[in-house]
């Protein structure tokens, strides 16, 4: 069973943020407990803090692994100069590397099947140097993804997508991996 965590929630905000933040909550936990609570108390008061030192394990973890600020600009600047053979041969080996098996499709909407386990993932990134990504790209790609009978759908892209894209791509399920979120996804190689 997989809970979801709503997307503004404490802890999800928490994971967002720096990990020495969730640090400073139980440290502030630790402090008000002893502060405030009879002795007997103290130990009680203390536990609370713990899903904080969990968050700030889980927030380190994810920081200490991520690219730095100079490795996302420097990727985003070469793919930006990169032709489309260089770049979806990059694609290809990123999701190889991954663990799934690439097939590189000839559709106006999608350029990769991805396949891992029995789940099939569509990708679209032939549009990745468009100065504007509106809704038709995406609606293309989810009328793909029922036509192959897909289950999910990616839209890569190094500028960002309109709000109106955006507000789709969320009802649609289709995953938008943009701008510094795609120099990222290149750099786990």
């Amino acid at each position: 069973m997989k809970l979801k965590m709503s997307e503004n929630s404490l802890f999800a905000i928490l994971l967002r943020s720096p990990w020495w933040i969730s640090l400073l909550i139980v440290a502030g936990f630790t402090l008000l407990s002893f502060a405030l609570l009879p002795d007997r108390y103290v130990g009680f008061g203390v536990m609370g803090g713990f899903p904080f030192l969990v968050i700030s394990v889980l927030a380190a973890r994810k920081q200490w692994r991520a690219p730095s600020a100079a490795s996302v600009t420097d990727m985003l600047t070469r793919v930006s100069a990169m032709s489309w053979r260089d770049f979806s041969a990059l694609i290809g080996q990123v999701y190889v590397e991954q663990g799934f098996t690439v097939t590189r499709l000839n559709t106006p909407a999608a350029d990769f099947l991805l396949v891992k386990g029995a789940q099939g993932t569509l990708v679209s990134c032939k549009r990745w140097k468009a100065a504007n990504h509106g809704v038709e790209a995406l609606r293309d790609l989810v009328a793909t993804k029922e036509a192959e009978e897909a289950h999910q759908c990616v839209y890569l892209s190094l500028a960002p997508v309109s709000d109106t894209a955006q507000r789709f791509a969320k009802a649609q399920g289709v995953t938008l991996v943009a701008g510094k979120d795609l120099a990222r996804l290149l750099l786990q190689k």
